[in-house]
């Protein structure tokens, strides 16, 4: 028997809603992060944060002067604009910065660009130290070598995602929406949270091979600051990062 007409759209709608629900939770494979959120102590504000470290702090892979410049002029420079983006098109800043980042496709360029560059800025800076671990521990560290079968293999592949990058971008280590390890790159300032990547899921570990960030000290050898970088990972954090989702 057919459903009569009010029914049958309630039925409809009904299924939408819960649909809704559903993706926007985070639960589907193909939805762009994980099914939630870290700790508020691990999300991102729209204001740039001080450096967690002195410019030379970092000299063993970054020279002092690429450090002030890029923290200084670069990253400065998306969190200023991010916030001019957010002010001109009514965007609640007391947010997260992920939950912008989750429906980027919402709003301008100037967003998807400078909350891109601001996000992963602020995430680059807090996935380096000072005399970092040579490698993760934990269960981070049995991830990693039951995913890509040890940590070397994984470090030869980050490091194949960031030299392969034609241009502008960004490597990384994320989890996605089955709590899978993955590796992959982006291009100029995307990142895995935003619908609009090829890859998606939650960042546990961004590499930026963007010029700017090695070009005073490294010329054209990215691989090589490639190399050097592994020294000052603060896997610590990463850890962190990965606990807080898995």
């Amino acid at each position: 028997m057919a459903l009569p007409p009010s029914r049958r759209q309630f039925l409809i709608d009904s299924t939408k809603a819960g649909l809704g629900l559903y993706i926007g939770s985070g639960l589907l494979a193909s939805c762009s992060t994980t099914a939630k959120l870290p700790s508020s102590s691990l999300t991102t504000g729209f204001q740039q944060q001080p450096l967690p470290y002195s410019y030379n702090a970092l000299n063993e892979a970054i020279d002092a002067t690429t450090m002030e410049l890029h923290y200084s002029k670069h990253a400065a420079a998306y969190a200023k604009n991010l916030n001019e983006a957010a002010s001109a098109e009514n965007i609640n800043t007391s947010q997260p910065l992920e939950e912008v980042m989750r429906r980027v496709s919402k709003y301008s360029a100037k967003v998807r660009n400078n909350g891109g560059g601001h996000y992963n800025h602020e995430l680059f800076w807090k996935c380096m130290a000072p005399s970092g671990a040579d490698h993760p521990s934990n269960k981070l560290a049995t991830s990693i070598d039951s995913s890509f079968g040890s940590f070397d293999a994984f470090k030869k592949q980050l490091a194949d995602a960031g030299v392969g990058r034609f241009g502008s971008g960004w490597a990384w280590l994320f989890v996605d929406g089955d709590k899978h390890l993955r590796i992959g790159s982006t291009p100029n300032q995307d990142n895995p949270l935003m619908d609009v990547s090829d890859i998606k899921g939650f960042p546990l570990l961004g590499l930026d091979v963007w010029e700017h960030a090695y070009y005073l000290r490294y010329q054209n050898k990215r691989a090589d600051y490639i190399n050097n970088w592994w020294k000052v990972v603060n896997w610590q954090y990463v850890q962190e990062r990965f606990n807080s989702v898995v």
